[in-house]
C-alpha cells in the first residue's frame, strides 16, 4: 500500500477541498486522505472501525480541525500524543479558532503547530502550501524502520 503522506482530518468540505487543491498545485504532496470527523481519524490511525482491514501505516503529517462533529480535534490530538505509537506523528491544528484557550490546550497536549485558517482564499492557499513545504520537504524526523 502507498504511503499516506497527509491525513486531513476537516468536516467543512469546502476547506477540506481548498486544502487538497493548495497541496496538490504546490506538487507537495501525492497522497491524501480526507476525513470528515475524530472517530474516523482515530479509526483509521489505529486500523479499526470500517478502516480494520487496512494496512497499518502511519501518515507522515496530520492536519486536524479542532471543531468537528463525534470526536474533536482536540480530542483527537490528546489520544495520539499519550500514545507511543503516535505521539512522533507531526500534527498541525489548521483551524479558524484563534482562542487562547484552545491554543493554549493544544499545545499543552502536544501539537506540533497550530495554524489558523486565513479568511482570504490567497492568503488561506499560501499559508497550505506553506505548511505542505515546510512538513514535508524542510521538517527532518527520525526515521524508523
Amino acid at each position: 500500500m502507498e504511503q499516506i503522506e497527509i491525513l486531513l482530518v476537516e468536516d467543512n468540505v469546502y476547506d477540506a477541498e481548498l486544502t487538497i487543491q493548495a497541496l496538490r498545485e504546490g506538487n507537495i504532496v501525492n497522497n491524501i486522505v480526507h476525513l470528515k470527523d475524530g472517530a474516523d481519524a482515530l479509526d483509521f490511525i489505529y486500523c479499526e472501525g470500517s478502516y480494520a482491514g487496512r494496512q497499518h501505516s502511519h501518515p507522515k503529517l496530520i492536519l486536524l480541525d479542532i471543531k468537528m462533529p463525534k470526536v474533536t480535534g482536540i480530542e483527537v490530538l490528546e489520544k495520539l500524543k499519550a500514545d507511543d505509537k503516535t505521539k512522533e506523528i507531526p500534527i498541525v491544528m489548521l483551524t479558524s479558532s484563534n482562542l487562547d484557550p484552545d491554543i493554549e490546550k493544544c499545545y499543552a497536549l502536544g501539537v506540533n503547530s497550530y495554524v489558523v485558517k486565513p479568511v482570504g482564499f490567497d492568503d488561506f492557499t499560501k499559508a497550505v502550501n506553506q505548511l505542505g513545504i515546510y512538513w514535508m520537504m524542510v521538517n527532518t524526523r527520525a526515521s524508523h524502520k
